[in-house]
């Protein structure tokens, strides 16, 4: 037996792995918040830079979580059935049609998994959230990115469907569309992405995620949930991440066809949401109050925040979600790092191809205020 002790490194066992993962690169967080933390402990630092809900969860999910502290030796329910019951009243669906994820991340990743291959190709829009490049490379597929809607129009650098939709060919398997979107924060109406599913293949699903539906109130935007029944090649992704302020459980969900979803149980990892998850996704869906002072909220101080910025000179983009993407010019990278000298956490862009731009959660009044403060004072 050969002793390989030598020259094992990562690129040893990176040969090791399938072609896909290869040259896949690790999703990217941002800063390391735990280092950060430890740095500024006993200071304040603000973190504004994992579009957090900066209000918290319900106060019946906390107590849903202590509630469970009791039972940690157990196992979850593996089929998640309270909570799929529950989403399933909430959207009026049927729980054949509910697919728990370990945060809507995981799921992202396993449409892929279950649906592209080597051979097949996956398509995503310019700007899109990151993870879907990831999915696609882990399984082998090609990935054709669609060109983004321009810097000049009303819904800059958002999705442009009618680009997305003359991406698809033969070999497309999958397509993945964010509404509202992460980092642009833009959105895509109603009336139009009826129009693009209707030019869709029915063997191509169409997977959009809507991790910040909630905060969205713009005329003409519509959840697409409502095409489901008669498209059984869409799907809907939510998270209890973004404004249900459940971060750190980690549970989010997809809307399906029944047998879309039951091929995809066939891959959902055992008890993939924990006890506490669980528990405390099913009591903040029946604090339906929390969820809409939390929103108001978000709305308020979003509106206010980007009036704010752009009076100082800077480009904000439309936003229906919890965050800004805010173009700084080429001072970008050096306006971020004198906020982060001064404790505040924003999201650089780099890795989105927009070095110009700073991605800002959306913070309660006084975080917002101290933001500006600093920003006026570093900038």
């Amino acid at each position: 037996m050969n002793d390989g002790a030598g020259r094992a490194d990562e690129a040893f066992f990176a040969a090791l792995a399938q072609p896909g993962v290869q040259g896949l690169r690790a999703y990217d967080p941002g800063h390391d918040i735990v280092a950060l933390r430890r740095r500024f402990e006993g200071t304040h630092l603000l973190e504004l830079g994992s579009n957090e809900n900066p209000y918290g969860p319900s106060p019946d999910a906390r107590a849903a979580v202590l509630d469970m502290l009791h039972a940690l030796h157990r196992y979850p329910d593996p089929l998640g059935g309270d909570l799929k019951r529950a989403l399933a009243a909430v959207h009026g669906f049927g729980p054949a049609q509910v697919l728990l994820g370990n945060g809507s991340h995981e799921l992202l990743m396993q449409f892929a998994q279950v649906f592209a291959g080597p051979g097949q190709e996956v398509v995503c829009a310019q700007y899109g959230f990151a993870v879907y490049a990831l999915a696609a490379q882990a399984a082998g597929a090609a990935l054709r990115v669609a060109p983004a809607l321009p810097r000049s129009h009303a819904m800059a650098r958002g999705h442009d469907l009618a680009a997305i939709a003359a991406a698809i060919g033969p070999r497309t398997r999958l397509v993945y569309l964010a509404n509202p979107n992460n980092p642009t924060g833009t959105w895509f109406g109603a009336d139009a992405f009826a129009a693009f599913l209707a030019r869709v293949p029915d063997t191509v699903l169409v997977v959009v995620d809507e991790a910040y539906a909630e905060f969205a109130d713009a005329p003409g935007y519509a959840s697409a949930l409502a095409l489901l029944p008669r498209h059984p090649n869409l799907v809907v992704t939510r998270t209890f991440s973004k404004a249900y302020a459940l971060a750190g459980l980690r549970v989010g969900y997809a809307l399906a066809h029944p047998g879309l979803v039951a091929v995809m149980e066939r891959v959902r990892e055992s008890f993939n949401v924990n006890l506490a998850g669980l528990a405390a996704a099913q009591a903040a869906l029946g604090d339906a109050a929390h969820l809409r002072w939390c929103v108001a909220r978000n709305g308020e101080q979003r509106a206010a925040l980007a009036r704010a910025l752009a009076a100082r000179g800077w480009f904000v983009h439309p936003s229906q979600t919890n965050f800004l993407l805010v173009e700084f010019g080429p001072r970008a990278a050096a306006i971020e790092a004198g906020l982060l000298a001064a404790g505040i956490v924003v999201r650089p862009m780099t890795g989105y191809g927009l070095p110009d731009c700073l991605r800002v959660t959306v913070g309660t009044a006084d975080e917002n205020r101290r933001l500006l403060a600093v920003l006026d004072e570093r900038s």
